[in-house]
C-alpha cells in the first residue's frame, strides 16, 4: 500500500509542476511577490470593503452628489430627492460616520458638505468610469 501512496503523491507533484511549466519560474515568483508588495493588510481591505458597500446604496449617492458643489441644509436634500427630512437625516449620519460628509451648524440650521477633496475625486473618477 505505500508504494501506491508514494507513486500518488508523486504523481501529484509531477502534474502541479508540469501545470506551472507554462509560466517562467522565476517572472511568475517576482509577479507573485510584488502583488504581495502592494497588497494591504486585512484591516484595510475591511474598511475599503465597508466604504464600498457605504457607496453602493443610491440614495447615499444621491446625497452626496447633491452637495457636492458645497454646503447644503436636510430640507434642500429632502425637497431634491423627494424624501423626508428624516430619511435624509439618517443617510447623512452613516455619511458622516464614514467620513465621507462633513456638517457645520448656523443656529437651528446645520449644512453638509463633503468631508474632502477626496470624496469628490471619488466621485468624479466613478462617473468618468462610468461614461467609458
Amino acid at each position: 500500500m505505500r508504494i501506491i501512496e508514494q507513486l500518488f503523491n508523486y504523481s501529484n507533484v509531477e502534474i502541479t509542476m508540469k501545470q506551472n511549466e507554462g509560466h517562467a519560474g522565476r517572472e511568475h515568483d517576482r509577479i507573485v511577490e510584488d502583488a504581495c508588495v502592494h497588497m494591504p493588510d486585512d484591516k484595510t481591505i475591511d474598511e475599503l470593503s465597508d466604504l464600498f458597500k457605504v457607496l453602493s446604496d443610491p440614495t447615499r449617492l444621491k446625497i452626496l452628489l447633491a452637495i457636492g458643489d458645497g454646503e447644503v441644509c436636510v430640507c434642500c436634500i429632502s425637497e431634491l430627492l423627494g424624501m423626508s427630512m428624516s430619511a435624509v437625516s439618517h443617510q447623512l449620519k452613516t455619511l458622516r460616520q464614514t467620513h465621507l460628509v462633513k456638517a457645520r451648524r448656523d443656529g437651528r440650521n446645520i449644512y453638509y458638505s463633503l468631508a474632502d477633496h477626496h470624496v469628490e475625486t471619488l466621485l468624479d473618477i466613478t462617473m468618468e468610469h462610468m461614461r467609458e
